[in-house]
């Protein structure tokens, strides 16, 4: 249990490197998509560095009724 653990906790924070690495967050405002998409990076790890570019396309909230 322990050492699943560690590896889950290591596992993502390589995935955070990566993302700081691609500029998410130094943006502004975050959208759906961007917030999609650095989730996305964030969990796939180590994958990034494998050629795996994890991508959130068109992101739409449900709006309230008028």
């Amino acid at each position: 249990m322990k050492t699943g653990s560690v590896i889950l906790v290591i596992w993502l924070i390589i995935g955070f490197i990566a993302a700081a690495q691609r500029h998410y967050f130094d943006s502004g405002p975050i959208t759906c998509a961007s917030f999609g998409n650095i989730s996305l990076t964030i969990l796939a790890g180590p994958l990034n560095y494998m050629g795996v570019n994890p991508h959130l396309g068109n992101c739409e909230l449900p709006q309230p009724s008028p």
